[in-house]
This record gives C-alpha cells, sequence and structure tokens, in this order.
C-alpha cells in the first residue's frame, strides 16, 4: 500500500510551523484531561466516595501533566536510547524541538507529576495513579497515529496486504505500520478494557488495581508489537537478533503490574 498523501505540517504561518506531533500531545492532554473530569466528578466509581482529587483540579493539573511527560519523555530517550551522543553533545539534551522522546520515560514522568500533585492536595496517591491509567490510553492513540504520519517508527519488511510503504524508508519496502498497531493494542483496545474494569468491574475501589491492569496491558502490547517493528538505528538489537530495548523497558511494567493487581485484589472491596 502506498503511504497516504498527509502532510506532518498541520499548518505554517510566516516562519512558524505547527506538526501534527504536537498536536497530538496537546489533544492527548486536553481529551485526558477532560476524561478525567468526568471520571473524578463521579464519586461512585471511587473507593469510600473519594476520588483522588476534586474534578474541577484536573485542569490544573494539564499543565503538570505537559512538564512531566516532556521532561520525563526526553530524559528517558537521553539516558535508554542515544547517552553516548548526549554526553558528547550536552547542550542537544534541550534541543526537544530536533525530536527524540521516550514512551517510558514520559510515562514515569506524568506519574511523578501526579504523586506530586496530589501529594499537594492530600489525596490518595495510589488512585492518582488509576486516574493516570485511565486517560494515559487516549494519549498514547493519538501519539502514535501522529507517529505514522510523521513516517516514523515503521516496522520490518512484510509482504501482507496491508504493509505500507514509508516515504522516509530508503529501502522503499512494504513494512508493517507497527505505530497503527500499537495504537489499535495499546490505546482503543487497552481504553477498553479499562473502560470495562472501571465501571463494569468498580476497579477504582481497590486503589491500584486500574494501574495494574494498566501496566500489564501496555507492556505486553509493546512487548508483542515490538516483533515486527525495527528498532533504534543507533541500537538497534539488544541480544539474539530480535530483542529491544522497548521490551527491555517493558517486561518490569508487565511485572510490576501483575504486582499491583496481587497488591490490591487482596485489600477489601471498600465503599462508602
Amino acid at each position: 500500500m502506498p503511504f497516504p498523501e498527509i502532510d506532518p505540517v498541520a499548518f505554517s504561518f510566516g516562519p512558524f510551523t505547527v506538526h501534527w506531533y504536537a498536536l497530538a500531545y496537546l489533544a492527548g492532554v486536553g481529551l485526558g484531561a477532560a476524561y478525567g473530569y468526568a471520571l473524578l466528578a463521579r464519586r461512585s466509581l471511587w473507593a469510600r466516595n473519594a476520588p483522588p482529587f476534586p474534578a474541577p483540579d484536573i485542569w490544573d493539573f494539564a499543565s503538570w501533566a505537559v512538564l512531566g511527560i516532556v521532561v520525563g519523555g526526553r530524559l528517558g530517550y537521553v539516558l535508554f536510547y542515544n547517552l553516548p551522543y548526549y554526553v558528547s553533545n550536552p547542550a542537544e539534551i534541550f534541543a526537544v524541538w530536533d525530536g527524540g522522546m521516550a514512551y517510558h520515560g514520559g510515562m514515569l514522568g506524568l506519574v511523578v507529576a501526579a504523586l506530586l500533585f496530589t501529594r499537594k492536595r492530600e489525596g490518595n496517591l495510589w488512585s492518582a495513579v488509576d486516574l493516570l491509567a485511565c486517560v494515559a490510553t487516549i494519549g498514547i492513540f493519538l501519539g502514535r497515529l501522529a507517529n505514522f504520519v510523521n513516517a516514523e517508527l515503521y516496522g520490518a519488511p512484510t509482504d501482507v496486504p496491508w504493509g505500507v510503504v514509508f516515504p522516509t524508508d530508503p529501502f522503499q519496502v512494504a513494512r508493517h505500520p507497527s505505530q497503527l498497531y500499537e495504537a489499535v493494542l495499546e490505546g482503543l483496545l487497552l481504553f477498553v478494557i479499562i473502560r470495562i474494569a472501571t465501571h463494569v468491574f468498580h476497579g477504582l475501589r481497590r486503589p491500584g488495581l486500574v494501574t495494574g491492569i494498566f501496566g500489564i496491558g501496555y507492556g505486553l502490547s509493546r512487548i508483542a508489537v515490538e516483533f515486527v517493528r525495527l528498532p533504534d538505528a543507533q541500537i538497534g538489537y539488544i541480544y539474539g537478533g530480535w530483542l529491544t530495548m522497548g521490551q527491555v523497558l517493558s517486561l518490569p511494567m508487565v511485572l510490576i503490574g501483575i504486582g499491583f493487581v496481587v497488591y490490591s485484589s487482596r485489600r477489601s472491596n471498600v465503599r462508602a
């Protein structure tokens, strides 16, 4: 399949250009905050009818979220994906406009921001992380679509009917659209699973349970897609021509997620 003619630049005015990737980040935070507001406002979803903080505060948290994602994502990329280069060129660490963000780092930065924000408001820290697990899938979905528009992070060569020839590929062969695989698995499907957990099985009444489901779901999805996604060029495969940095960083998410599920399931289902 030929790559659809989509300009990575959404619009420009004068010397300034706005990319779909940047808009995806902003939309992810905005839509995530709106969905978070709806969850926080429905107090019956939470243990003891007590959400981690009042619903209107989610709009204040949105700015904290942006900072956590950008700082964490950038530091994660520097430390895990291209450390030798940035050790030699430390000034480039701050050049976020040139690209280079790591999802795992961004998520960690977001968690730190949520914990600090919730602690300041004396809320339940476990429930705050659960809230992030509910809304993060929205940003993941939009971010992976933006990766596809940018024709980046594509997969290995394939002969499946839906293989895509990306314009940035020097070999111009059909490849797995791994960005779309991740958008569906880590974004759409995981959102539906968590929605069922929160609204059918009342998962938010067991602090930590939804976080565990997210960790398991994202980790397994990312590990699976990495088998058909090309690794970062500066790292390549870590072992055996198949193990990638993305898989290494995702495995702890699965293990920690299992721990969260087990721990939260052993606690009583408390409701005011």
